[in-house]
């Protein structure tokens, strides 16, 4: 299992949401570059990168710090926050990202993201899953959708989809352990796919338990800079 660490970012700063909710925002680091160093000096070799500022805005807007985590460390990332265009599809991956998650547009614009994953394959893309009580949420976890994560991966998975993040917003941030029968019910419907499970891990026993159930990755967020994994840890597992 792959274990993923997270950074998010708002201002050009390292922080973490509780639930997803912008108004409940905790700044851990300056300088999120540090941070993406202290991960990779431990051994660790991928990174989750989230621009919140570029969720909520659409658009890609931390660009300095994501040049900045690709030239200054050798870390696979997977990057998500706003991602809507070719253009910055491009850039992304002339930066050397390793795969780009496309959240919001799979629900607004499903065309759009098919056509990235034929056009530029799709082992370079991640279908972002933001949950509620197995309901898609958008635009930074801001909008409601009427979509379940059901019916949206099994329409993208028909179109060559490889790779899956879905992020349980109920325990993201709470530290109190993620929906595990959310994640064995995505892997008994979606055998083939990668699943990537994110929200609520707290303790080395979870990512025990998700491994357990043949989960592909695990993020790990605020579980990190509280203190409650260390990163050495993360790295034995």
């Amino acid at each position: 299992m792959r274990i993923i660490p997270a950074i998010d970012i708002i201002d050009g700063k390292c922080v973490r949401l509780t639930q997803g909710d912008y108004k409940k925002v905790k700044v851990y680091r300056d300088d999120p570059v540090e941070v993406a160093k202290e991960f990779e000096a431990a051994d660790l070799e991928y990174l989750h990168l989230v621009d919140l500022d570029g969720a909520k805005k659409g658009k890609v807007v931390n660009w300095k710090v994501i040049e900045s985590i690709q030239a200054e460390t050798a870390l696979k990332v997977d990057f998500g926050g706003g991602v809507k265009t070719d253009g910055e599809v491009e850039e992304l991956l002339e930066l050397g990202i390793d795969q780009i998650n496309i959240g919001s547009l799979a629900i607004k614009d499903p065309n759009k993201f098919i056509g990235f994953l034929q056009k530029y394959g799709s082992e370079n893309f991640v279908l972002s899953a933001d949950v509620k009580n197995e309901w898609i949420q958008l635009v930074g976890w801001t909008e409601a959708s009427t979509t379940t994560i059901y019916d949206l991966t099994a329409r993208f998975e028909k179109e060559g989809l490889q790779y899956i993040t879905c992020t349980d917003i109920n325990t993201d941030g709470m530290l109190q352990g993620p929906n595990f029968g959310l994640y064995k019910k995505l892997k008994k419907r979606f055998p083939k796919l990668k699943i990537t499970a994110s929200g609520g891990i707290s303790s080395v026993m979870d990512l025990k338990e998700l491994k357990y159930i043949n989960i592909y990755g695990a993020i790990v967020g605020k579980a990190i800079y509280e203190n409650k994994i260390n990163l050495w840890e993360l790295k034995k597992i």
